[in-house]
């Protein structure tokens, strides 16, 4: 059964990361090997210049015969101007020439036939990839923030594999084949973009537009989709946050008020900055994570080399007199710092 437009318009929006040889390298590599062809054509005729006559003159071939000969040949044009006229010559043509030009055609025939053979393999992987895409994260948004919520989420053990992108932008599609991650061409404001990248069946949704009104946007919109998807919305404007809350994100990022607030602590206690700086560089120092406890009803007990932070229990942290006494509920879950794997 034909595949229907709309669903082949949608699948040609996802782009599958994959190593292929830069364009303008593969043009040059086929016209070298052409050129070749006709250098290599043009050398058999002028070696057997004795077996090779000009039919209208009758005069001997020159290097600047030789070429035209070559040129016309390869290209099965064949004037008949210039001919073979000894068994030797007629041999070379036979084992040489013949050969040479079967190789320039299917040469420049394979041009064609690898532009739609990467069309097909394009659509079917991105039809291979959507069908089985679940319980992935999907990053709205692949600027400077996007693409540093995208390496973190990495360095923190999560597959490439599982992470998607969505973008308008050529340098974003570019930047997330680079890093190994599928990406969807398309505005998130839209359902048929944000469905192509699976938002439905999403374990969490990272929203890091440009704009405060466009963070909302895709906020309601995913929320829209999906009820189960952790959203975490950043925003600039101390005046919109509530407004992410409201359409539905669990966890609003002041960005302008946390950049200020690091600014701040470096001018009175800068080596807490860079605590904080090694806590947030998963993987390379101290890193801070969130542990469910292993009993209920029972103090607090956290891994082995890990110190707790903080007891968060209905999206609120305990106040820290009670984190010590606290007795842990079924919902409870620990944030703790320990020592990254890369320390």
């Amino acid at each position: 059964m034909a595949t229907p437009a709309s669903v082949r318009d949608a699948i040609d929006l996802i782009s599958v990361p994959s190593t292929r040889r830069g364009p303008l390298g593969d043009m040059g590599r086929r016209v070298g090997l052409a050129l070749a062809l006709v250098f290599f054509v043009a050398l058999v005729v002028r070696l057997g210049n004795g077996g090779y006559e000009d039919s209208a003159t009758g005069d001997s071939i020159t290097m600047v015969d030789a070429l035209y000969y070559a040129s016309v040949t390869v290209t099965t044009t064949g004037y008949g101007d210039i001919t073979a006229i000894d068994q030797g010559s007629r041999l070379a043509t036979i084992l040489l020439i013949t050969p040479a030009r079967i190789m320039f055609l299917i040469l420049v025939v394979s041009t064609t036939v690898e532009v739609l053979t990467i069309q097909t393999r394009d659509r079917f992987r991105a039809r291979r990839w959507r069908n089985k895409v679940n319980n992935h994260i999907v990053i709205c948004g692949y600027g400077a923030t996007g693409q540093s919520a995208a390496a973190d989420l990495i360095r923190r053990g999560t597959d490439p594999n599982d992470i998607v992108v969505v973008d308008v932008h050529d340098e974003a599609m570019d930047a997330a084949a680079a890093d190994g991650i599928v990406a969807v061409r398309g505005d998130a404001t839209l359902n048929a973009v944000l469905d192509q990248a699976g938002v439905a069946d999403a374990r969490a949704v990272i929203i890091t537009p440009n704009r405060d009104d466009t963070a909302v946007l895709i906020t309601l919109t995913v929320r829209e989709l999906t009820e189960t998807a952790h959203i975490v919305a950043g925003g600039r404007e101390q005046e919109n946050l509530h407004l992410l809350r409201q359409g539905g994100a669990d966890e609003v990022i002041d960005a302008t008020a946390a950049v200020g607030r690091m600014l701040g602590l470096g001018t009175s206690a800068p080596g807490a900055v860079r605590v904080l700086d090694d806590i947030l560089d998963a993987g390379t120092g101290l890193e801070l994570v969130e542990v469910v406890p292993d009993t209920e009803g029972a103090a607090p007990c956290v891994p082995e080399g890990a110190n707790l932070v903080a007891i968060i229990r209905n999206g609120r942290r305990l106040p820290p007199s009670q984190t010590d006494t606290a007795v842990i509920q079924a919902a409870d879950r620990l944030v703790v710092v320990r020592e990254g794997s890369g320390a």
